[in-house]
């Protein structure tokens, strides 16, 4: 992830914690866009992340012109628009592109519940949780990932071949994620496939370059 004392053309707003940032900041040094970090909490800096964008939702991303962008998905599509295709990472075809977008969404909603268990057992008391949301939840953090699995083939391919495009990043952020927040989670076991398909992703250098912790 480039981050110099030089002023960037854009600028990257969020906590790397968070796995929609870090996807982002990941994806951004794949594609070679140079880009300035600012590590900005939405609770810590909320009165700093709120004079840049009042919504104060990460990713943030101030474009070249000024132009105030949110949501990861949001935010890399505008980016595929402008990078020379060898460097866009989402795949060409009609049908390639149809499989990426499901692998996204699988790795996003893993996210999402993810962060609804981490909220559940660390913000609400005991008492006050209720466990048929929290069951609920957790099949569905276990059907994305058990989909995930299902979609990784052994070997040192990546989901679309030799190289590293938006879905492999998503799913590999996604998992690191998941496992680092919630490292005693029953349903997170028994998935070899997607702990050695993170594990590669995260040796790379963009990865190296933007650590969760």
């Amino acid at each position: 992830m480039p981050v110099t004392d030089e002023e960037c053309d854009m600028q990257l707003l969020g906590m790397l914690d968070s796995p929609y940032v870090r996807r982002v900041a990941i994806s951004m040094d794949l594609m070679g866009i140079d880009f300035e970090h600012r590590p900005l909490s939405v609770f810590g800096d909320f009165e700093a992340f709120a004079a840049i964008n009042p919504v104060v939702k990460a990713p943030t991303l101030v474009t070249s012109d000024g132009t105030v962008l949110m949501d990861s998905t949001l935010i890399l599509d505008h980016l595929e628009t402008f990078v020379e295709p060898e460097r866009r990472l989402v795949p060409p075809t009609v049908a390639e592109r149809a499989r990426a977008q499901r692998l996204v969404g699988l790795a996003l909603a893993a996210c999402e519940k993810t962060v609804q268990l981490v909220y559940e057992f660390r913000l609400r008391p005991p008492e006050r949780q209720h466990t048929p949301w929290i069951d609920r939840v957790r099949g569905q953090l276990a059907a994305a990932y058990s989909s995930l699995e299902a979609e990784i083939e052994t070997g040192e391919t990546w989901l679309f071949g030799e190289r590293v495009l938006a879905a492999d990043v998503a799913v590999a952020v996604a998992w690191s994620f998941s496992t680092f927040v919630l490292p005693d989670e029953a349903v997170l076991r028994g998935r070899p496939k997607l702990a050695r398909f993170a594990e590669r992703a995260e040796a790379l250098q963009a990865f190296r370059k933007a650590p969760m912790a």
